[in-house]
Protein backbone atom coordinates (compact mmCIF):
# COMPACT_ATOMS: atom_id res chain seq x y z
CA UNK A 1 0.00 0.00 0.00
CA UNK A 2 1.23 3.59 -1.08
CA UNK A 3 2.08 6.19 1.28
CA UNK A 4 -1.20 7.89 -0.05
CA UNK A 5 -3.29 4.95 0.32
CA UNK A 6 -2.24 5.06 3.64
CA UNK A 7 -2.97 8.71 4.54
CA UNK A 8 -6.21 8.64 2.60
CA UNK A 9 -7.02 5.91 5.25
CA UNK A 10 -5.81 7.72 7.78
CA UNK A 11 -7.89 10.64 7.05
CA UNK A 12 -11.11 8.30 6.84
CA UNK A 13 -10.75 6.97 9.55
CA UNK A 14 -10.12 10.84 11.70
CA UNK A 15 -12.96 11.80 9.96
CA UNK A 16 -15.49 8.96 10.54
CA UNK A 17 -14.74 7.83 13.96
CA UNK A 18 -16.08 10.86 15.25
CA UNK A 19 -19.49 9.99 13.97
CA UNK A 20 -19.72 6.48 15.55
CA UNK A 21 -18.78 8.28 18.97
CA UNK A 22 -21.02 10.86 18.82
CA UNK A 23 -24.11 8.41 18.55
CA UNK A 24 -25.85 8.99 21.65
CA UNK A 25 -27.00 5.61 23.31
CA UNK A 26 -30.62 5.23 24.88
CA UNK A 27 -30.76 5.70 28.73
CA UNK A 28 -30.79 2.25 30.49
CA UNK A 29 -32.62 1.06 32.87
CA UNK A 30 -30.78 2.01 36.40
CA UNK A 31 -30.20 5.75 35.01
CA UNK A 32 -31.84 8.95 36.10
CA UNK A 33 -34.33 10.12 33.43
CA UNK A 34 -33.48 13.76 32.33
CA UNK A 35 -35.23 16.30 34.22
CA UNK A 36 -36.15 18.84 31.89
CA UNK A 37 -38.55 21.56 30.96
CA UNK A 38 -40.15 21.16 27.92
CA UNK A 39 -43.43 22.66 25.99
CA UNK A 40 -46.57 20.55 25.84
CA UNK A 41 -48.57 20.36 22.33
CA UNK A 42 -51.00 23.12 24.36
CA UNK A 43 -48.41 25.93 24.59
CA UNK A 44 -47.58 24.80 28.20
CA UNK A 45 -44.67 24.87 30.27
CA UNK A 46 -43.99 21.11 31.65
CA UNK A 47 -41.19 20.05 34.18
CA UNK A 48 -40.44 16.32 34.09
CA UNK A 49 -38.95 16.29 37.97
CA UNK A 50 -42.52 17.31 38.95
CA UNK A 51 -44.38 14.91 36.99
CA UNK A 52 -41.82 12.23 38.02
CA UNK A 53 -42.56 13.23 41.42
CA UNK A 54 -46.04 12.60 40.90
CA UNK A 55 -45.93 8.73 39.78
CA UNK A 56 -44.51 6.35 37.37
CA UNK A 57 -44.29 8.01 33.54
CA UNK A 58 -44.09 6.54 29.96
CA UNK A 59 -42.20 8.63 27.69
CA UNK A 60 -42.62 7.43 24.18
CA UNK A 61 -41.10 8.95 21.67
CA UNK A 62 -42.62 8.35 17.94
CA UNK A 63 -41.25 9.29 14.23
CA UNK A 64 -44.19 11.28 13.36
CA UNK A 65 -47.66 12.51 13.82
CA UNK A 66 -50.75 11.61 12.17
CA UNK A 67 -48.80 8.48 10.56
CA UNK A 68 -49.94 5.26 10.41
CA UNK A 69 -47.85 3.52 12.70
CA UNK A 70 -47.60 6.30 15.38
CA UNK A 71 -51.57 6.65 15.27
CA UNK A 72 -51.61 2.97 16.06
CA UNK A 73 -49.70 3.53 18.88
CA UNK A 74 -51.41 7.01 20.18
CA UNK A 75 -54.51 5.35 19.64
CA UNK A 76 -53.65 2.15 21.56
CA UNK A 77 -52.66 4.11 24.52
CA UNK A 78 -56.19 6.41 24.26
CA UNK A 79 -58.15 3.12 23.49
CA UNK A 80 -56.45 1.78 27.10
CA UNK A 81 -56.14 5.18 28.80
CA UNK A 82 -58.53 3.97 31.93
CA UNK A 83 -56.29 1.12 32.37
CA UNK A 84 -53.09 3.11 32.15
CA UNK A 85 -54.59 6.00 34.63
CA UNK A 86 -55.27 3.07 36.89
CA UNK A 87 -51.82 1.41 36.96
CA UNK A 88 -51.17 4.90 37.98
CA UNK A 89 -49.13 5.76 34.84
CA UNK A 90 -48.96 8.98 33.30
CA UNK A 91 -48.25 9.84 30.19
CA UNK A 92 -45.67 11.75 27.76
CA UNK A 93 -45.46 11.30 24.23
CA UNK A 94 -43.00 12.93 21.95
CA UNK A 95 -41.76 13.87 18.39
CA UNK A 96 -39.97 15.66 16.35
CA UNK A 97 -42.73 17.21 15.22
CA UNK A 98 -43.71 21.32 15.70
CA UNK A 99 -46.37 22.32 18.13
CA UNK A 100 -49.26 22.97 15.63
CA UNK A 101 -48.81 19.23 14.49
CA UNK A 102 -48.65 18.30 17.91
CA UNK A 103 -51.52 19.96 18.57
CA UNK A 104 -53.79 18.72 15.65
CA UNK A 105 -52.65 15.42 16.13
CA UNK A 106 -53.96 15.52 19.94
CA UNK A 107 -57.43 17.08 18.65
CA UNK A 108 -57.62 15.00 15.99
CA UNK A 109 -57.59 11.46 17.76
CA UNK A 110 -58.37 12.81 21.17
CA UNK A 111 -55.73 11.90 22.65
CA UNK A 112 -56.21 12.24 26.52
CA UNK A 113 -52.51 12.70 27.33
CA UNK A 114 -49.74 14.92 26.61
CA UNK A 115 -47.26 15.83 23.98
CA UNK A 116 -44.43 17.40 23.63
CA UNK A 117 -43.29 18.67 20.23
CA UNK A 118 -39.13 18.45 20.09
CA UNK A 119 -38.83 19.81 16.77
CA UNK A 120 -34.57 20.88 17.89
CA UNK A 121 -34.98 16.99 19.19
CA UNK A 122 -33.27 18.67 22.80
CA UNK A 123 -35.68 15.93 24.87
CA UNK A 124 -34.82 13.32 22.83
CA UNK A 125 -30.80 13.77 22.59
CA UNK A 126 -31.84 13.84 26.83
CA UNK A 127 -32.60 10.35 26.55
CA UNK A 128 -30.30 9.16 24.32
CA UNK A 129 -33.18 8.44 21.28
CA UNK A 130 -31.65 7.62 17.82
CA UNK A 131 -33.38 9.58 15.04
CA UNK A 132 -33.72 8.40 11.31
CA UNK A 133 -31.70 10.41 8.72
CA UNK A 134 -31.41 13.59 11.41
CA UNK A 135 -35.43 14.12 11.18
CA UNK A 136 -37.27 11.80 13.23
CA UNK A 137 -37.37 9.68 16.07
CA UNK A 138 -37.07 6.04 16.19
CA UNK A 139 -39.67 4.82 17.99
CA UNK A 140 -38.78 3.94 21.69
CA UNK A 141 -40.48 4.25 25.16
CA UNK A 142 -39.06 4.49 28.61
CA UNK A 143 -40.93 4.25 32.00
CA UNK A 144 -39.40 6.08 34.91
CA UNK A 145 -40.03 5.51 38.26
CA UNK A 146 -39.22 8.02 41.27
CA UNK A 147 -36.71 9.42 38.59
CA UNK A 148 -35.01 6.60 37.36
CA UNK A 149 -35.43 4.48 33.91
CA UNK A 150 -37.01 1.49 35.00
CA UNK A 151 -37.82 -0.12 31.41
CA UNK A 152 -37.29 0.81 27.76
CA UNK A 153 -38.07 -0.69 24.94
CA UNK A 154 -36.17 0.21 21.69
CA UNK A 155 -38.60 -0.64 18.88
CA UNK A 156 -41.42 -0.34 20.77
CA UNK A 157 -44.87 -2.10 19.26
CA UNK A 158 -47.31 0.40 18.27
CA UNK A 159 -50.95 -2.22 19.05
CA UNK A 160 -49.75 -2.89 22.20
CA UNK A 161 -48.20 0.00 23.75
CA UNK A 162 -50.14 0.36 26.96
CA UNK A 163 -50.42 -3.28 27.40
CA UNK A 164 -46.22 -3.56 27.67
CA UNK A 165 -45.65 -0.21 29.70
CA UNK A 166 -48.35 -1.78 32.31
CA UNK A 167 -46.89 -4.76 32.12
CA UNK A 168 -43.15 -3.59 32.55
CA UNK A 169 -44.68 -1.19 35.54
CA UNK A 170 -46.27 -4.60 37.11
CA UNK A 171 -43.07 -6.89 36.54
CA UNK A 172 -41.13 -3.83 37.97
CA UNK A 173 -42.97 -3.26 41.26
CA UNK A 174 -43.66 -7.43 42.24
CA UNK A 175 -39.63 -7.29 41.65
CA UNK A 176 -39.25 -4.56 44.15
CA UNK A 177 -41.14 -5.48 46.84
CA UNK A 178 -40.91 -5.94 50.38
Amino acid sequence: MGVMNKFLWLLIGIFTLPLGMLRAEPLEPGKDAPKLTVMTHEGKQLDLAEIYEQGPTLVYFYPKADTPGCTAQACNIRDHFESVKEAGITVIGVSADGIVNQKAFAEKYELPFTLVPDPNKRLGKAFGVDDIMGKVFKRQTFLVVDGKIVWRDLSAEPKSQAQDAIAALQDYQHSHQG
